[in-house]
């Protein structure tokens, strides 16, 4: 399906609102790290949501084996290594760093779009592109002073998760967003399960840490905020999966950019967590790039 305006105009709401949710959702992470580690929140969280879109499935005849189980499989995996390498990174370096790394996505998704799909992006959406970079990076300020390889672990967060934005887009199409989310938390699920026997059987594990914490018993809060995560999850990640499936690919990345906005207002809600005057700087530079992408047209 050849996207037009109005689907990608669809998709990048769609993308908001999904940041909207992830934002919000997100926020609450302090409380599970609280209560069980890093690999157990992801087998819980993707046993949750996997068992409940099978049942949904199974009742209302949607549709969880792929068409193509290829690029599936790719996008799946993917993604479920970003997620790893990112919230693995946070056990090592500051979330500044490890955020930034992540928010490099877009930038990646521009970069291949040109490079290996052709996509006429045009120059104004370059350029909106490198000023929303620069917004990330005002509002987060990254130390780069010391870079090596666990520095730079968030880029590859970045750059697996701008594979799972274009894989999406053209290794899935046709594909049910029921399928595709299925097997993303099946990817996500099983890389938990992964972390958890290697907390088991190696020195890595430290028993305390989010990232070095075995399996614990589970407590009520645990499973309630766990819960929260899931149908959340489910919610914000159909709408990004769905996003990417109707738009095209490099206008919609952008729109990731949205998450900064709402993880710092549902934190200031939340947590009474405020931005200072740089920022507000970079939040509005955000702001500005997602407009002019969503304004230009793509051979401006």
């Amino acid at each position: 399906m050849t996207p037009t305006v109005s689907n990608t105009t669809k998709g990048a709401a769609m993308m908001v609102a999904c940041m909207a949710i992830i934002g919000l959702v997100d926020n609450y992470v302090v409380l599970i790290a609280k209560e069980a580690g890093l690999w157990q929140f992801h087998l819980c969280r993707s046993a949750l949501v996997c068992g409940a879109l099978a049942l949904m499935a199974w009742g209302m005849g949607w549709r969880i084996k792929p068409r193509r189980w290829q690029g599936v499989a790719i996008r799946a995996c993917c993604g479920a290594v970003s997620m790893a390498v990112y919230f693995g990174a946070l056990a090592v370096l500051p979330v500044a760093q490890v955020g930034a790394g992540l928010f490099t996505a877009p930038i990646f998704v521009l970069l291949f779009s040109v490079l290996v799909f052709r996509t006429p992006i045009g120059l104004w959406r370059v350029l909106a592109a490198v000023v929303g970079f620069a917004g990330v990076l005002l509002m987060l300020r990254p130390d780069f002073t010391a870079l090596n390889l666990i520095t730079i672990l968030p880029m590859l967060a970045g750059v697996t998760w701008a594979l799972t934005a274009l894989s999406t887009r053209y290794l899935c199409e046709g594909e049910d967003t029921v399928t595709l989310l299925f097997w993303f938390f099946a990817a996500l699920g099983a890389i938990g399960a992964a972390g958890l026997l290697v907390m088991q059987v190696s020195d890595l594990g430290d028993g305390t840490s989010f990232f070095g914490r075995g399996w614990v018993t589970p407590t009520p809060v645990f499973w309630g905020w766990t819960l929260v995560q899931a149908v959340g999850s489910v919610l914000a990640v159909g709408m990004l999966t769905r996003a990417y499936q109707i738009g095209e690919t490099s206008y919609i990345a952008v729109f990731e950019y949205a998450f900064l906005i709402f993880a710092s207002f549902w934190g200031w809600v939340l947590w009474g967590d405020q931005l200072d005057l740089l920022g507000g700087v970079g939040m509005a530079m955000i702001i500005l790039s997602g407009g002019v992408i969503a304004l230009r047209t793509a051979d401006a």
